[in-house]
């Protein structure tokens, strides 16, 4: 296992352990986004026809606004003390503090999301477990995209007072082409639409998002941080 490998997955187990003992940002967003399905759920009036058409949008609405209150918290707990600055001035290089970070927050994310999809599952009677595979598949890259554009403005926001207001103004414009083919994919396979040479465009866009987001924030969150 290479160095700056090692590095990323200490900084990652560290984040992942300071969660665990607070759960500050993980019981956040988990009451957050079972609010938002539960108001979806009224609001909306679900019936099988709207889902078909809607179910992908909607999940991955509840994913992105829930997903900013992990994201915020990833460079904001290190303010405390002068971790960052620790941390800046150890022998970890900065794109290896980027990685495990985004890891970190990956890891949170991916949780979040797997008991949102059961609890919408329920509440709009969707049966997601028929295409699973692919469906975890488009979840994993979709997520990914998030976590890195995320992790990166969280890192650019981090020393600005209103942080918790800037993150999602600076992602969510940057995430129109990523959530836009995760819906699409969504959409399609909680319909019962299998991937295939008609959608797999839009596997095409979240990979080619994830690869050039990961290289931009593996290059430029040196000068993000330390300027």
């Amino acid at each position: 296992m290479s160095l700056f490998l090692r590095q990323s997955l200490t900084i990652a187990g560290k984040d992942l352990r300071a969660e665990w003992r607070t759960k500050e940002a993980l019981n956040a967003s988990l009451a957050f986004s079972m609010v938002i399905l539960v108001l979806f759920s009224f609001a909306l009036d679900p019936n099988p026809e709207m889902m078909q058409e809607f179910s992908g949008g909607l999940l991955w609405l509840v994913f992105l606004f829930a997903g900013a209150l992990v994201l915020n918290r990833s460079f904001a707990r290190e303010m405390q003390n002068d971790c960052l600055d620790a941390l800046l001035a150890s022998p970890v290089p900065p794109a290896a503090l980027f990685i495990g970070k985004a890891l970190a927050n990956y890891a949170l994310l991916m949780t979040l999301e797997l008991v949102c999809l059961a609890e919408f599952g329920i509440l709009f009677n969707v049966r997601w477990l028929a295409n699973v595979g692919p469906l975890m598949i488009v979840m994993a890259v979709g997520t990914w995209a998030l976590t890195v554009v995320g992790t990166l403005f969280s890192a650019l926001t981090v020393n600005l007072r209103l942080r918790e207001v800037m993150l999602p103004v600076l992602v969510y414009p940057m995430m129109v082409p990523p959530m836009m083919a995760a819906m699409i994919l969504t959409t399609d396979l909680l319909a019962g639409t299998a991937l295939g040479p008609g959608n797999m465009l839009w596997i095409r866009v979240l990979v080619g998002f994830d690869l050039v987001f990961t290289l931009l924030g593996v290059s430029f969150v040196d000068t993000v941080l330390v300027g």
